[in-house]
């Protein structure tokens, strides 16, 4: 056998490894071969890349413009297998080759959303599986398209065939989780909950119903006007729906909604008075019966508390039966003094961060919510305290609580960190790094939120056990979450902010690209350097001082590469470099 042929054969394995499960030996062995041909290297005939030598898997391309060219044709092709090998080149550049991409995102979507209206079931499951790893590795860029996207999606939902049905809530659930949540409310509320197919309206309340949870009641109703104005009609609509299953969801969302503080005067403001009485009655029967107590939000009324015959039953239920002595606090814990002392005392059931829970732990998501809201928002300083002890508590002894309700319960938490009170925000700072190390990179989608709250306000305080306690939950952060999530955040507040938060955080920068840069090289040159290359210049001798350690990490880091960066910014930005070296050396 020649060694041409034995390289296309080998590509054509990967191409067949790349595609989903299930699809996989779907294709005839002529097809295959040819993809693994197209592959291989014939510069004459304008191949997309090299030998394919790597384990099989979405591999990078060598000449990925070419690639994303020669996908958009398969795909346009009128042959089904070439259609799926386009898919499959498409997939592996979403994952490997994102700024390829980029430009040519709105060709790229308006292909996959007829390609996801295909007849043959095959190509239709891979265009929704290929929509998926576009809303994963492109997130928020794909925020432009989620309208068009989302609507062929939902309306795939109606298809008979459950395969199909299954890709469409995995692709739609990394829409959710990895796209504005805004643009997904409204691509929910336009392309799904009026339809006339019980099944699609069905889908959009429950990705809709995921994707309140994940917001919170205080974001959705105390937000912009656009998306209050729009949801609580839509949820009022469901809530009233003919069909039992989007009813459901759009009753457990109302009963969600309707824990927010002006949920009445909201309600009277914004649904007809045709519609208002039902709304009401739905709501007040709802809290009447309990209902949505145990459930998460979105979950059917079909759905069993616990499988007969199991053996397993509620934890709420089992918490409840137990004694209180069956959770005993440890003897003794460790905690951050405002000085950064570190002292070991025996701790009473009360005291300060106690590691018993301060209450039985609560299943019910939408009631603990509730309570933690009161204690967080309560006029006494001290109920504020006691929310925040019980918020550190069931960050130890109910995790996935807290991590079910990151959204709502971050929000509550950022405004301990913001108010006024100078004895709460002391305490939220040094509360944060018990949380820290105790939830770790589950905070990933609260950072944005988080690093501002923690950084604006305190990392310029002239009280030194509130700078310590900022100092404290940032290095936290930097300890226990990946540094990737990290880098952005602290990058754009090292350049608008001032004074010693500025300094503070320009050295933090600086630890970062020592850690990330050689397994991120990428990222840390798309972050970093513009915040080096805004720092260079005449500044103060703190602020100086910390742009030398910036550009001493970059440097040992990028070697001569800094100085090639460099020369495609304005000649100032080189001089200054230049300069700022010569100090080093």
């Amino acid at each position: 056998m020649s060694r041409e042929l034995q390289e296309a054969r080998s590509a054509a394995l990967s191409t067949q490894q790349m595609l989903p499960a299930g699809l996989q030996g779907s294709t005839n062995k002529g097809s295959l071969l040819t993809a693994g041909m197209r592959l291989i290297d014939e510069p004459a005939q304008g191949s997309l890349s090299g030998p394919q030598r790597d384990p099989p898997g979405p591999h990078p391309f060598p000449k990925p413009e070419l690639a994303m060219t020669q996908s958009l044709t398969l795909i346009s092709s009128e042959n089904w297998q070439e259609k799926m090998e386009g898919l499959t080149v498409l997939r592996s550049l979403a994952q490997n080759h994102v700024d390829t991409l980029l430009p040519r995102l709105r060709d790229v979507c308006l292909a996959l959303v007829q390609e996801v209206k295909n007849l043959r079931s095959g190509v239709s499951r891979v265009a929704v599986c290929t929509l998926g790893v576009l809303y994963c590795h492109l997130q928020r860029a794909m925020d432009k398209e989620v309208d068009t996207t989302a609507r062929a999606l939902l309306h795939k939902a109606a298809e008979s065939n459950a395969f199909i049905r299954e890709e469409v809530d995995a692709a739609l659930g990394h829409m959710v989780r990895h796209c504005t949540p805004a643009r997904c409310i409204n691509a929910f509320l336009d392309g799904g909950l009026s339809h006339l197919s019980a099944a699609v309206r069905k889908c959009a309340a429950q990705h809709l119903a995921d994707l309140l949870e994940r917001v919170g009641v205080a974001r959705l109703l105390s937000g912009g006007k656009d998306v209050t104005d729009r949801i609580l009609p839509a949820v009022v609509k469901l809530a009233l729906d003919s069909s039992p299953e989007p009813r459901s969801f759009g009753r457990r969302m109302l009963l969600f909604l309707s824990s927010h503080r002006d949920f009445d005067s909201l309600l009277e403001k914004n649904i007809p008075t045709k519609d208002l009485s039902a709304a009401r009655k739905a709501v007040s029967g709802l809290k009447a019966k309990g209902q949505g107590q145990g459930q998460g939000l979105g979950e059917t009324p079909q759905t069993p508390a616990s499988l007969p015959g199991s053996g397993t039953a509620r934890a709420s239920t089992l918490q409840r039966k137990l004694p209180k002595q069956t959770i005993a606090p440890s003897p003794t814990t460790t905690t951050a003094t405002p000085t950064n002392t570190t002292t070991t005392t025996p701790r009473e059931p009360n005291s300060k961060y106690s590691s018993k829970p301060q209450g039985p732990i609560m299943e019910d998501k939408f009631e603990y919510i509730r309570q933690l809201t009161a204690l967080l928002e309560s006029k006494d300083f001290r109920e504020r305290i006691k929310g925040l002890d019980q918020l550190v508590a069931d960050c130890q002894h109910n995790p996935s609580m807290v991590i079910r309700s990151l959204f709502p319960v971050f929000d509550l938490f950022r405004d301990r960190l913001l108010e006024s009170n100078r004895k709460v925000n002391l305490y939220a700072l040094e509360a944060l790094q018990g949380m820290v190390r105790l939830l770790k990179d589950n905070l990933s989608g609260v950072l944005n939120h988080l690093v501002p709250a923690i950084v604006d306000n305190h990392l310029n305080s002239k009280n030194r056990a509130v700078y310590s306690a900022a100092t404290g939950a940032l290095c936290e952060l930097v300890l226990n979450l990946d540094n990737s999530l990290l880098l952005e955040p602290f990058c754009f507040k090292a350049r608008v902010l001032s004074g010693q938060a500025k300094v503070d955080l320009i050295e933090k920068v600086a630890e970062l690209v020592t850690e990330l840069y050689p397994r991120r090289p990428q990222l840390v040159e798309q972050k970093a350097l513009p915040l080096l290359w805004g720092l260079l210049g005449p500044s103060s001798g703190s602020v100086h001082r910390a742009t030398t350690s910036l550009c001493r990490a970059l440097h040992h880091q990028m070697g001569p590469g800094l100085r090639q960066s460099a020369a495609s910014q304005p000649p100032s930005v080189g001089r200054d470099l230049n300069q700022l070296l010569r100090t080093m050396s």
